[in-house]
């Protein structure tokens, strides 16, 4: 890293406000979109709010002045409105910004433009504020260090043109200039008028990323090369112009923090390397998030509940295997073996696994491919010469598993390939062995074709249990009603299941349901309606395989397959009443002594009864 910050750190340098230090650390630089005005041809900043930074982290709130952009820092907010004036230039200061609803008021003729106009290409970015660290004032300082950009500040983007235009040549093998396919999710790139991957990256992140990686290049350790390379992978999704600043948190986020391409108007860039224990994005703080990693395989930990915070260590256990060049033989233990290709090619012996655990693509939820793609183009300049899954200049194949418009993959290839998987796997899986995998979706409709790859399968669906699967606060669901958890489907091809938990009738519905509510709320969630109506829908596709394994028709056509399901779906429960009834069951958690009645002896026997051998 050395070699790194001698050649770009000071373009990550700025002076302090408080002490005139000319070696602050910037943290993070704030960039609005601009777009040029079909009028007066004068570019139009595309502010949404001219609140940079709420007073949640920082003892006030922070607002760029729409005339001069000076910042100021204002006690309260009343509303979409501020009672005060810039400090510089005595303007009124703004909440609201001029861009909403894809249309914004040009601020020098007055008239409305739309954004984004994909004629006038990539949009073009304008530095406009900057959050820093100084080392020599923190300790009197209250708070961040915000400020708008100085003279020099702008000079170091002139310098950063400079030298890369200067690098070029000799920095060319290591930045893509792959074309942006298209699909579901880079459509909205397509709209913006991005063409091609490098035109996510500002100047300065392509000299920061070049220089590293090219560092990287050199390293003679091929181990120790690839890891670094995973560092840089990850690295990447703090380093581009797509990602945002936080102003709650008063951080960046990461590209991926939603599972697509964002594309908003006010975008973050971190400092590459990152500051020492301060601030996140950087190179360095994946370094160390590596090395944690890296040590817990040494000593691998489980942390107890309550607090203090104390973890429990098994001594000797370590995360390891000896990768294997073919399928490990029974007596080889810890031996790993890696195979890219389609699920459903592999050739597995009869019998030969003793657990199948999986996570399958959720439908359409994830366009994989398409964002992997985004750090593909980086990597696969340093690996297609040795592992021919870095030859391809796509991650993309016709045999992904998701549903794509684009690529013209519906519910039918989705059913048709989680079938032919399943099938392969549990042909290799030792007869009664589990089958186990997590499933979450919002729609029903997304569970009918895992019903169908588990009847193709021959497989029964022994259990369907609740497990915390997504940080109510993640970006891409937070205020909406999606849900928090996963169902594991637990699966088998011969056993016994309890009788009970196969008789489909709403009162066992709401049982079941309820218990697995329960579940979740001693372990400390705040079950929802959304996570109550994907439990829901995994009882119910629980319940449609057991009804329909012995008269199964695995050659049938997909569409008749999908249909038998929904019809029998139906006459489980009416599918229109779903809603309601995880609407009941969530409500009904709220009544504590109505819980408490439920909560006795006799609630425990419910599922206590015959089993039944399959």
């Amino acid at each position: 890293m050395s070699k790194v910050e001698d050649r770009i750190g000071d373009l990550y340098r700025t002076t302090c406000l408080q002490c005139r230090s000319e070696e602050a650390q910037v943290k993070y630089f704030l960039w609005v979109k601009q777009q040029i005005c079909r009028s007066c041809h004068r570019p139009i900043d595309l502010f949404p709010s001219f609140v940079i930074a709420k007073n949640q982290r920082h003892p006030r709130h922070v607002l760029v002045c729409p005339a001069c952009g000076i910042l100021n820092e204002a006690e309260r907010l009343n509303g979409l409105s501020i009672d005060m004036t810039c400090a510089a230039c005595g303007t009124a200061l703004l909440v609201k910004g001029p861009a909403q609803r894809n249309t914004c008021t040009c601020s020098h003729c007055g008239s409305v433009n739309e954004y984004p106009d994909e004629l006038q290409g990539p949009p073009q970015h304008r530095l406009f504020a900057l959050e820093y660290y100084c080392p020599a004032c923190k300790t009197s300082h209250r708070g961040r260090f915000f400020k708008a950009p100085d003279e020099q500040d702008l000079l170091r983007l002139r310098e950063v043109d400079e030298r890369l235009a200067q690098a070029e040549q000799s920095l060319a093998d290591f930045i893509p200039s792959d074309p942006i396919l298209p699909g579901d999710e880079t459509a909205r790139l397509h709209r913006w008028g991005y063409e091609t991957y490098r035109q996510l990256f500002n100047g300065r992140q392509l000299l920061g990323l070049a220089s590293l990686v090219e560092q990287i290049a050199m390293v003679e350790d091929e181990v120790i090369r690839h890891a670094l390379l995973t560092v840089f992978s990850d690295t990447l999704r703090y380093q581009n112009m797509l990602c945002r600043y936080d102003s709650y948190a008063l951080k960046v986020l990461d590209i991926f923090s939603i599972h697509g391409f964002p594309v908003s108007l006010v975008q973050c860039e971190s400092s590459l390397l990152g500051i020492p224990e301060v601030g996140s994005g950087g190179y360095r703080h994946f370094v160390a998030k590596y090395d944690r990693a890296k040590a817990y395989c040494e000593q691998p930990f489980e942390t107890l509940p309550g607090r203090p915070r104390k973890t429990v260590s098994v001594p000797g256990e370590k995360i390891l295997a000896h990768m294997a060049s073919a399928f490990p033989q029974p007596e080889k233990r810890r031996a790993a073996f890696l195979h890219s290709a389609p699920a459903d090619s592999l050739v597995l012996p009869e019998g030969s696994l003793d657990a199948v655990l999986t996570d399958p693509p959720y439908f359409g939820n994830v366009q994989y491919a398409e964002l992997m793609d985004f750090c593909y183009v980086w990597l696969r300049k340093h690996l297609r010469d040795s592992f021919p899954a870095f030859r391809s200049p796509s991650t993309r194949a016709v045999q992904e598993l998701t549903v794509n418009q684009t690529e013209g993959r519906d519910i039918y290839d989705f059913a048709d390939g989680l079938a032919d998987v399943f099938r392969t796997f549990a042909l290799a899986l030792k007869p009664g062995n589990p089958f186990a995998f997590t499933y979450h979706h919002n729609e029903l409709d997304a569970y009918l074709p895992v019903a169908v790859a588990l009847l193709d399968a021959r497989l029964v669906c022994t259990a369907s249990l609740p497990c915390p699967a997504e940080m109510g606060a993640s970006i891409h669901i937070s205020g909406t009603k999606s849900s928090v958890v996963d169902t594991i489907f637990v699966c088998r091809s011969t056993g016994t299941v309890r009788k009970s938990q196969f008789l489909p009738n709403e009162d066992t519905l709401k049982k079941v349901l309820l218990w697995d509510l329960e579940q979740l709320q001693d372990a400390g969630l705040s079950p929802s309606i959304g996570d109550a109506r994907c439990l829901l829908f995994g009882h119910l596709t629980r319940l449609v395989v057991w009804q329909l394994r012995l008269n199964w028709h695995r050659d049938a056509p997909i569409h008749s397959k999908l249909e038998s399901v929904e019809r029998h779906l139906q006459q489980i429960y009416p599918l229109d009443l779903v809603d309601q009834l995880a609407n009941r069951v969530a409500s009904f958690l709220s009544n504590v002594d109505l819980l408490a009645n439920m909560r006795t002896k006799e609630r425990e026997n419910a599922y206590v009864a015959d089993t039944i051998s399959f």
